[in-house]
């Protein structure tokens, strides 16, 4: 029997029991939206109206904001509805369009990370070759490549998944439909789609933190190799931020995706889920903001502070 006749909704996990603790969820949560989109959007709006922000890491910036936008939009206001409304329900499309719009969002961020790790590779490794390997034409055919590429992914996971026979529940152990929750509901194993979802953790996942800590390797060696103490901070404050932020990501990506909601407890799973989908894109703007020097220059350009 075809999927979308015989299951017609899901119900969703939230973290609350009470009417008391939904209260504060909800205020929680539609603050770290409130302040997510408000960060992102001013950093995207930085990036395009001052021309001293417009080279190759801004621009990957100015992408990983739009991705951090589009995260918060596709989890929090089905979140905040379910608690306003204690109705956990959700339609079989709106979960399966979650689903893509987890792994086309998850899978852009993994792959534009590795390359904000080449580009400071190249940045302080190669600085000779930077502007040519990473001209404005490259990076450009390089994020919009990036962009197609994980959303014909996404496409592909989004709908191989919906054609699986679910049979033993409809209720989804998280706060939001992605494959890995909905993998347990699955009656029917399908040997070509779980080698699909291991291919594509592997080109998605893996590969990407792979580049990030080979970057990062040769990075460090580099570094270490400046002679004075000013220098070395120089060369490390310039790739500070980004390295704060791949570490916070992949460190909850890992541990959320490591761990079974049902092995190791619903909150801690929870937590890492939270913290993986909400929290670090309402960060991310924050962290550069306040690490890089650039960034709080075109602040003080922008609002007119000597």
């Amino acid at each position: 029997m075809d999927n979308s006749t015989s299951i017609q909704f899901f119900y969703l996990v939230t973290f609350s029991k009470n009417s008391t603790s939904d209260i504060f969820f909800l205020c929680a949560f539609f603050l770290i939206y409130f302040v997510g989109i408000i960060g992102n959007s001013a950093m995207i709006a930085l990036i395009c109206l001052d021309s001293q922000l417009h080279t190759p890491m801004y621009l990957f910036i100015c992408n990983l904001s739009v991705i951090d936008i589009l995260y918060t939009n596709a989890m929090v206001p089905k979140l905040l509805h379910m608690l306003l409304t204690r109705n956990n329900k959700i339609s079989f499309t709106q979960c399966f369009t979650q689903v893509f719009a987890f792994t086309f969002i998850a899978g852009t961020e993994d792959v534009l990370l590795a390359a904000m790790a080449y580009d400071r590779y190249v940045a302080i490794c190669k600085p000779l070759h930077h502007q040519r390997i990473l001209c404005k034409r490259n990076c450009v055919l390089l994020t919009s490549g990036l962009w197609l590429y994980t959303c014909l992914n996404a496409i592909l996971m989004a709908y191989s998944a919906s054609t699986m026979t679910f049979c033993h529940s409809v209720q989804v152990q998280q706060f939001f439909c992605d494959v890995k929750g909905l993998n347990n509901l699955f009656c029917t194993s399908s040997k070509a789609f779980y080698i699909a979802l291991n291919v594509e953790t592997m080109l998605f996942g893996v590969i990407p933190l792979l580049c990030c800590l080979l970057s990062y390797s040769k990075i460090i060696t580099e570094i270490m190799r400046i002679k004075t103490k000013d220098g070395r901070r120089k060369a490390f404050s310039t790739c500070s931020s980004h390295l704060t932020i791949i570490t916070l990501y992949f460190v909850t990506a890992v541990a959320m995706y490591l761990m079974s909601p049902k092995g190791c407890g619903d909150v801690l799973y929870q937590v890492f889920s939270v913290f993986c989908t909400t929290i670090t894109p309402m960060l991310n703007p924050l962290i550069y903001s306040l690490q890089n020097k650039d960034v709080r220059r075109a602040m003080k350009r922008f609002l007119g502070a000597k």
